[in-house]
């Protein structure tokens, strides 16, 4: 960690940070949609800036994001060379105040990269083929299988598993659900059978497919039916149960750089995700598109924090206000 802080102070002290030595902290364990973001932060830059050094990959895993979030907050980690991902379900996290007594002005949200959609994932031979069967087995009795993702109680996994739950007309705390440090781990799971369901995300999930993972989609938490690799996945609607969840994903800054700095950063990435051949990299990571930066994107943030507060109050999550 010291050898990070310093190494942001020096960035900040070099000029432009999108032209210099820069970090993307990954806030989780790899193979999840963190990890993803970073990648496409640095080879997005890098088409656009190509004689900068590439967006160097750090990891700082610990409640999906609540360790990374608290140490740029109070300034024990940052400067203008130090990114960090972050995704709706950090914005979820935010709202319910799981990342301590931080508002979400404590940190500078810079772009966001692209949207991903959640999905209901089982092992592939699980007894569960299409999702009317997951629903009629919940039905029957909600403790009898096991959901594994990324977070805790509270967290956007979780909230899916509960909706689906919910959708089956059972009780939300009656399911079981086990937490993993981030997506990658709990699909480790999955293909262990150590959990019976994934309620994950898209490109995590086929990221996994893509490396041979026996993973079997059952729907994708899409308003319509996506193209590219999930042409032939059902929505959760299309299959009767009223399930929307996309997964924006972007990247914040400490609030106390310069407004150069953070103004750099967002001109980077406005060119970034303009440039002709993004949309090519955001469709390798199995990302949509949803590009914003500047006030557009603390709009974002600011109304779905408020959305996220009530859908909690509506769960019976606990809040803590910063």
């Amino acid at each position: 960690m010291p050898a990070l802080l310093m190494h942001g102070i020096a960035t900040a002290q070099s000029g432009d940070p999108s032209l210099a030595a820069a970090d993307c902290v990954i806030p989780a364990k790899a193979g999840g949609g963190f990890d993803l973001t970073c990648t496409l932060a640095r080879d997005a830059l890098q088409a656009v800036r190509p004689s900068r050094p590439p967006l160097g990959q750090r990891y700082l895993p610990g409640g999906i994001g609540a360790v990374a979030f608290d140490r740029i907050a109070t300034g024990q980690l940052g400067g203008a060379g130090m990114l960090v991902a972050f995704s709706s379900g950090s914005l979820l996290n935010l709202a319910q105040g799981r990342f301590g007594p931080h508002p979400p002005s404590a940190v500078r949200w810079i772009a966001t990269l692209g949207t991903d959609y959640g999905v209901i994932a089982v092992h592939r031979d699980s007894p569960y083929k299409r999702l009317q069967d997951l629903v009629a087995a919940l039905r029957q009795d909600p403790s009898r299988m096991t959901f594994g993702a990324g977070g805790t109680v509270g967290s956007q996994d979780w909230v899916k598993a509960a909706l689906l739950v919910r959708a089956a007309g059972r009780d939300h705390k009656a399911m079981r659900f086990v937490s993993f440090e981030g997506g990658g781990d709990a699909l480790g799971a999955l293909q262990g059978k150590h959990v019976d369901v994934f309620p994950g995300d898209a490109a995590e999930a086929l990221q996994a497919i893509a490396g041979g993972a026996a993973v079997r989609l059952l729907a994708v938490l899409s308003e319509a039916r996506l193209g590219g690799a999930l042409t032939g996945v059902p929505t959760a609607r299309e299959q009767g149960v009223d399930i929307v969840w996309p997964t924006v994903r972007g990247l914040y800054l400490s609030a106390n750089v310069p407004d150069a700095a953070a103004r750099a950063w967002t001109a980077a990435f406005a060119e970034a995700t303009a440039a002709p051949g993004y949309a090519a990299l955001r469709e390798r990571r199995s990302l949509y598109p949803f590009a914003l930066t500047g006030a557009a994107l603390d709009d974002y943030v600011q109304a779905r924090i408020k959305t996220y507060q009530a859908l909690a109050d509506e769960l019976g999550l606990r809040r803590w206000k910063p």
